[in-house]
């Protein structure tokens, strides 16, 4: 793709957290009153989010959840089971306080933004919906790109901004969550398009289609990624999006970009939150280095996706909800790993005898 705009190219040029700290880190972590390496992944944890703030004593203030929706085009070719009227349907019922995502950010106090990316529907004013669609679902992807140049660049910065609003309300951990009727199509061809992988490895049962749906999906996703043939040897990330993703994935993808900026604690979710991630990181790969993984996904293509970005989920609980489920669930877990870090006696303070005082 041709250049972009001056900000979004900054918001591209991400660096990654400095190691300096790295072995007091470890110290801290060691000194404290357990047996080394016992807290297992919570250790690691602790030490990514100490590196992340650069800081013993990490604070993941104000965790936020946003939830982009959006539409898209290719449901009219019959990928899903379900109508494309289901997600403002969702949307609603997310601003009801109905929905999974409701309840585990109630019950762990983590603030809940809905964000109106592109969902073919018009919303009555809600204090937890930020409606600034791009367009009313995107295009058929079987017929052309799913969105503009413009659009792309739109979206990207509408979900950057959304993240730098809440930095600016002193949140310092974040997820993403989506909703889109169709969007595990668009999540499929994105990865198959940026790994190379064959597209069965890709495609899963979304909403729950049954073989001979899974079937029609496969095909139908087989004549899109047809319809817009790979230039080069490397696909472009942000033309890939553009050509095959949703307004939410771009929105996210601009998210996690400008979280990764800030330097927040970025928290990742599932398949389709995990296909906008693997495009941002394929712009900026440093972004991964801010992110926790909160599971590992029951949809196809999921831990394949992980293994491409290198990535450990801390959670397998067979989720494939999305909504940001996963991400919400993993949150205090991360944010015990950071209280630990920060709280925890080390044996001398707490005058308990080490392995090493007692000469082993």
């Amino acid at each position: 793709m041709t250049a972009f705009s001056p900000l979004l190219t900054e918001l591209f040029d991400i660096a990654a957290p400095s190691t300096a700290m790295d072995a007091s880190l470890r110290h801290a972590i060691d000194i404290k009153t357990k047996p080394p390496g016992s807290l297992g992944a919570l250790e690691r944890v602790a030490h990514q989010i100490g590196r992340i703030q650069g800081s013993a004593t990490p604070d993941l203030a104000r965790p936020t959840m946003l939830v982009f929706a959006g539409d898209h085009g290719v449901v009219a070719a019959g990928v899903s089971p379900y109508p494309q009227a289901v997600t403002a349907q969702m949307v609603l019922n997310f601003l009801r306080g109905g929905a999974a995502i409701n309840v585990f950010c109630r019950t762990h106090g983590i603030e809940l933004e809905v964000v109106n990316a592109g969902v073919a529907a018009d919303f009555p004013s809600h204090a937890s919906l930020v409606d600034i669609p791009v367009a009313r679902g995107t295009q058929n992807f079987l017929e052309a790109p799913a969105m503009t140049r413009e659009q792309l660049e739109t979206a990207l910065a509408a979900g950057a901004a959304r993240v730098v609003a809440h930095a600016s309300r002193g949140t310092r951990m974040i997820g993403f969550g989506e909703m889109g009727i169709g969007n595990t199509s668009a999540a499929a061809c994105l990865m198959q398009r940026l790994s190379g992988l064959p597209l069965a490895a890709c495609v899963g049962r979304g909403t729950g289609v049954d073989d001979e749906g899974l079937a029609r999906k496969t095909a139908i996703l087989e004549r899109a990624l047809a319809a817009h043939p790979a230039t080069g040897d490397k696909a472009d990330p942000l033309e890939t999006l553009a050509t095959f993703g949703g307004f939410e994935i771009a929105m996210m993808t601009g998210a996690y970009l400008a979280a990764a900026k800030l330097g927040l604690v970025i928290v990742v979710d599932g398949f389709i939150s995990t296909s906008a991630l693997l495009v941002a990181a394929r712009v900026s790969p440093a972004v991964l280095d801010y992110c926790v993984f909160a599971h590992a996904s029951d949809e196809t293509g999921h831990r394949a996706m992980l293994d491409i970005l290198g990535a450990t989920p801390l959670l397998q609980l067979g989720l494939r909800l999305g909504e940001g489920t996963g991400a919400a669930l993993a949150m205090p877990l991360i944010q015990a790993a950071a209280a630990f870090l920060r709280e925890m006696a080390t044996f001398e303070g707490a005058g308990v005898s080490d392995r090493e005082a007692a000469g082993q």
